[in-house]
């Protein structure tokens, strides 16, 4: 059976993980890709703009007795005032925080800013996984965004790929991924 997009950005992300690693879960929602990040990378900073978010996701953490985590209520905007060292790898969930307040989505301008601000902080052969979910006012104008965006990323220095259904009605969420050479 095949990987659905989500599964195959933990695999991806894995594959480069050790707990010497530094990892950006970039929008925590629920905390699955941060518990999934502290699991397999030695310090992990996760961020959201929603009390919401920071309280599931420690909830989370705590059930798992994970300690390595820093939760930052802030916009993955401004990681660059927390992340100080190279990072090996990170997450992104382009949308809304599922059972939350669906006004509150993830921007063009943002994002595009935080992508940035972790390809700059990119180890060589780190990666980032990008989950495109676009099914809600604005998400067409960012994923169109970040794919224009991410294409432009020199050759020389990057991989950039895409992993999605493409016979599938409505606004399918779908991967992209980036890896440093």
């Amino acid at each position: 059976m095949m990987k659905r997009p989500l599964e195959l950005s933990h695999d991806f992300l894995a594959q480069v993980l050790d707990d010497q690693s530094v990892a950006v879960d970039a929008t925590m929602g629920n905390g699955y890709d941060t518990l999934f990040l502290a699991q397999q990378a030695g310090q992990v900073y996760a961020f959201d703009v929603q009390k919401k978010a920071l309280q599931k996701t420690q909830e989370r953490l705590d059930k798992a007795g994970v300690t390595n985590v820093q939760l930052i209520l802030d916009g993955h905007e401004n990681l660059g005032l927390y992340v100080p060292s190279a990072v090996t790898a990170a997450i992104f969930n382009l949308g809304y925080l599922p059972s939350a307040d669906k006004s509150v989505v993830t921007q063009a301008q943002t994002t595009l800013s935080a992508i940035d601000q972790l390809l700059e902080r990119l180890v060589s052969g780190g990666r980032i996984a990008l989950m495109v979910y676009y099914g809600h006012p604005g998400g067409e104008s960012e994923k169109q965004a970040v794919l224009a965006h991410v294409s432009a990323l020199d050759q020389r220095v990057f991989t950039v790929m895409t992993y999605g259904p493409i016979n599938q009605i409505n606004t399918p969420p779908f991967l992209v991924m980036i890896e440093k050479k």
